[in-house]
């Protein structure tokens, strides 16, 4: 098995500075699909032109990490495919022990590093072990497993990858982790020019409308509410009281902990962005 039975994708927005040195990090032989949540031509020529294995398909715009690893995904020829976060930086044998790996374990759908996980995992001496779902800074597909769907579109941020977890257990498909593969995940943010209190308010929104979102696509709607109640509770009383002292940061990050959640339940589509 060779490298040219994989093609490595990347989604990126404003990540100029951190995606180097994860490209970097990747043997030359394989090719790279770097799908850019803008229409930042400048980054696309600069990136081409330092690293020939790499393409760049820019978006246009935001459209979030679901719908652009979709459009990674479903452009890939090669038996696998890696999805990998843009602050992700591949140990020199991680590829070779993927490739490895799935010779050895050919029924897999999902397979992922056990470096951040390995606490939690008895491996029983063995390299592999099946889990219910992956941390989503580096997943390894299958792709024979796999048609034209992937991630589900209407999640922005969070919950991506487990709730592709969750519909492969559905369907009894197999997710592994791999002790003998090792990636580091540096773990800050893949975001650059974009003020803290901005991320973290668009943390906040999308984290709490993707909760409520997973709950009622896997649950139902009644036990979706029932599970984000306190959370409800919790930023509620938050807001007030954020309020009533003057701390407008605080207050503006549980409102918009609110605001998702609300826009959840509601219906309404996972629409905010950070300014």
């Amino acid at each position: 098995m060779e490298s040219k039975d994989l093609t490595i994708i990347i989604v990126t927005f404003k990540s100029e500075k951190k995606i180097v040195n994860c490209l970097k990090s990747i043997p030359s032989q394989i090719k790279v699909l770097v799908i850019e949540n803008s229409n930042n031509v400048n980054f696309k020529k600069d990136l081409e032109n330092q690293f020939s294995n790499s393409k760049c398909i820019l978006m246009g715009e935001n459209k979030g990490y679901a719908a652009a690893n979709n459009i990674g995904l479903n452009q890939v020829k090669t038996r696998y495919a890696l999805v990998l976060n843009p602050d992700a930086i591949l140990d020199k044998n991680a590829v070779e022990n993927f490739l490895i790996s799935a010779n050895k374990e050919k029924e897999f759908w999902l397979m992922g590093p056990a470096s951040d996980q390995m606490k939690d995992i008895n491996f029983n001496n063995n390299e592999l072990v099946e889990v219910e779902n992956l941390k989503g800074f580096a997943i390894f597909f299958n792709m024979s497993k796999f048609k034209d769907k992937f991630f589900d579109e209407k999640y922005f941020l969070y919950f991506e990858e487990i709730d592709l977890c969750e519909s492969i257990k559905k369907a009894n498909g197999k997710i592994y982790l791999n002790k003998s593969i090792r990636i580091i995940h540096q773990g800050a943010s893949s975001v650059e020019d974009i003020s803290e209190v901005e991320l973290e308010k668009n943390r906040n929104w999308h984290w709490m409308w993707s909760t409520f979102y997973y709950h009622k696509k896997h649950k139902g709607f009644i036990l979706a509410l029932i599970i984000v109640f306190p959370k409800l509770l919790s930023a509620s009383i938050k807001t007030l009281i954020f309020f009533l002292i003057f701390n407008k940061k605080k207050r503006d990050i549980y409102l918009c902990r609110l605001s998702g959640l609300f826009n959840s339940i509601l219906g309404n589509k996972s629409w905010y962005r950070p300014s």
